[in-house]
């Protein structure tokens, strides 16, 4: 089974504005997924929130029994009365707020755990992703999905969603309560609710595709970031600042711009709401004067009625302004949940076989591969590398080197052909037997944030301090450990501690000789250290090599001029193939190559 190769679009244009987003009927229910996993906390939750809302909703009922108790128009005022009341409200209303409290601080720790297990998901995604995936998308855009995105979720999730339950419970009960008080003018919300729900309904339909765009704007600007970032010192030689400023500057712009409108828009529908419920509260006080001076309602009920309408509209324009900031989340969840529903690399074989005491017999057989399709790369490719023999691979850029080795190590299977390993198709075996059978160094150094050591015995479970220093010894790196300050404990990147690429790329080498592999792939692996090191790394690695089949790409042919066999690839084809001194007796493309070199 192929892995997709597909290019897939990356974050600046996963969404477009007026498409409808693929999640849009399912994010809310994903999200309530992940809380459902802590059921009892957000049980808690709830029962909190009713208790405090009810609690603060006794209070107006209690306020109008005091002022009923003030007697006006009656000259006489109970007293005891009024203090009795205006005591229960201040129980309930301190009983309310330590309870807001104590829920405000479980939304905390519940939000935590969902965007900790979020955060998990997306990164398990992310090592179960074929390698074409990172070939086709910013790493910045990436980053911007782990860190800004779900951040966005989790301030939802410990504000948003906590205000929106509140605010649901607040109307309900105070609905209640008014319909208690006086039936009659609660009609007044019956003109009043419809044109906010419209209103609402209208603009965040207006406001949402503005947040999707504004996520994607970000997670472009993160991408160009990230890539000027990391390119500074080919920015500088080439005196290009003022041209990356400029591209820096237009990105920002179209993000900022993004943002105001996501923002500018979303600012509307508060004000709008909150419009509409003032002139349901200028229409309640105009009825119920008239109905007080009817002898409709008291005005101790008045007061408290008026209270209640107070809590009915407020949460129902709060809803309205955090629509704004839901649309801003679930615009950020979709991006989420788009990374983690990407295709994963295609499972083994169901009868696949773990690969055991390996050989290094590799065969290809009229292999043909292509990155897009109809754009094939590797054309009718056979070639047969022995066991023990070292198989250089040479050729012009673009030529296909690289490819075939992402071939070998199944990071990509081919359209046509076979390739075999010790007689096995490699599509029936694991790829994960098949790739521990291959260490690999690459020309593009990989250290992470750790000790020498460590990084030293990435490859190697349980390596123990000798096997790394004389893995270091072997790949002449060892003498610049121990110069360090503390030698193979230091940390890389820390203390001030830099090293060069040439340095890097030793102690790649170095992890890769740490290995019980028994076949290495190198794909330029010492074109960035200085040739009198290269040769002494050549002798270090003929012990390395020995018994053991060994591809190497490679630019300057001087590494490789002992080689068993030579591939000559142009354009995906291997169109020479022998020794050193075959090739150069040809006179073909090899012997063009390294006269280019040498002459």
């Amino acid at each position: 089974m192929r892995n997709p190769k597909t290019p897939v679009s990356s974050g600046s244009q996963t969404v477009k504005e007026g498409k409808k987003p693929r999640f849009k009927k399912t994010v809310l229910l994903r999200l309530w997924g992940y809380l459902f996993r802590h059921k009892w906390m957000v049980l808690g939750a709830l029962l909190l929130t009713f208790s405090s809302n009810l609690f603060a909703l006794i209070g107006p009922y209690l306020s109008g029994k005091a002022v009923d108790a003030i007697g006006l128009g009656t000259g006489r005022v109970q007293f005891d009365t009024v203090f009795y009341y205006c005591g229960l409200m201040a129980v309930f209303y301190a009983a309310s707020a330590l309870i807001s409290y104590i829920l405000s601080v479980l939304m905390i720790k519940l939000s935590q755990k969902v965007v900790f297990q979020m955060r998990e998901d997306l990164f398990n995604k992310l090592s179960s992703l074929p390698v074409g995936y990172f070939d086709t998308h910013q790493t910045g855009d990436i980053i911007s999905r782990m860190s800004y995105d779900i951040d966005t979720v989790n301030t939802s999730l410990s504000n948003d969603l906590l205000q929106i339950i509140t605010s649901a419970i607040t109307v309900i009960g105070s609905l209640v309560m008014m319909i208690f008080i006086s039936p009659v003018l609660v009609l007044v919300f019956a003109v009043t609710i419809p044109i906010s729900i419209i209103l609402t309904k209208y603009m965040t339909g207006k406001v949402k595709p503005l947040f999707r765009r504004r996520s994607a704007m970000l997670g472009e600007l993160n991408g160009f970031v990230e890539e000027t970032v990391s390119g500074q010192k080919t920015v500088k030689a080439y005196h290009q600042e003022e041209t990356m400023i400029g591209r820096f500057d237009e990105k920002n712009r179209q993000s900022v711009d993004a943002y105001y409108d996501a923002d500018y828009y979303g600012s509307m529908v508060g004000p709008s709401v909150n419009f509409v419920n003032n002139l349901s509260l200028t229409l309640i006080s105009v009825f119920g004067a008239l109905m007080y001076l009817g002898g409709g309602i008291t005005i101790g009920d008045l007061s408290s009625f008026v209270q209640y309408s107070r809590k009915f509209s407020g949460p129902i324009n709060e809803m309205a302004n955090i629509l704004s900031e839901l649309q801003s989340a679930c615009a950020a969840a979709e991006r989420v949940f788009k990374l983690i529903d990407e295709e994963p690399e295609p499972l083994d074989a169901k009868d696949a076989k773990e690969l055991f005491q390996v050989q290094g017999d590799v065969q290809m057989e009229h292999v043909s591969f292509g990155y897009l399709p109809g754009k094939t790369i590797i054309h009718d490719l056979t070639l047969h590398a022995k066991p023990g023999s070292m198989v250089a691979i040479v050729g012009p850029t673009g030529a296909g080197k690289t490819t075939l080795i992402n071939l070998l190590m199944r990071f990509y299977d081919p359209d046509k052909g076979v390739i075999t390993m010790d007689g096995h198709p490699t599509l029936t075996l694991t790829r994960s037997s098949l790739r521990r059978a291959y260490a690999m160094v690459l020309q593009d150094t990989w250290l992470f944030h750790g000790t020498v050591f460590e990084n030293l015995a990435y490859g190697k479970e349980g390596a123990t301090l000798e096997e790394v220093s004389a893995a270091a010894k072997a790949a002449r790196v060892h003498s610049f450990i121990e110069r360090l300050p503390k030698g193979y404990n230091t940390v890389l990147g820390e203390d001030g501690i830099s090293i060069s690429q040439g340095q890097k790329q030793l102690l790649t080498i170095a992890r890769a000789m740490l290995l019980d592999a028994n076949m290495l792939i190198l794909d330029e692996a010492t074109s960035n250290v200085d040739t009198r090191t290269e040769k002494e790394i050549q002798k270090a690695m003929q012990d390395l090599m020995k018994d053991k089949t060994c591809f190497v790409i490679a630019h300057r042919l001087s590494t490789i001029q002992n080689a068993d066999t030579i591939l000559v690839v142009l354009n995906g084809e291997v169109v020479e193939q022998g020794t050193h001194r075959q090739l150069l007796e040809k006179g073909g493309v090899y012997a063009g190559l390294y006269r280019s070199q040498f002459q």
